[in-house]
């Protein structure tokens, strides 16, 4: 358990020390680097990445259609 501690304690150090770099090399703020990748960078990837699930699946559904692939194996509903 200890050395769960210890890992999650490094990662914590990390990442807030790569925050701290990010905003002295941006001169924005801590707080303000922040807020944009959590309220804006991280929400955005959150939409998008289902998103573009769904377009590569479609595109995928429309090419075995219009090539006449009789294997459907790689499209489950």
């Amino acid at each position: 358990m200890d050395s769960l501690i210890y890992l999650f304690k490094g990662i914590y150090a990390y990442c807030t020390d790569f925050i701290i770099n990010l905003a002295n090399i941006t001169g924005l703020s801590y707080y303000e680097v922040n807020f944009v990748i959590f309220i804006i960078v991280y929400p955005l990837l959150l939409i998008i990445t289902p998103a573009l699930y769904l377009i590569q699946k479609s595109r995928l559904k429309k090419y075995i259609i219009d090539n006449n692939i009789n294997n459907t194996d790689f499209i489950k509903n």
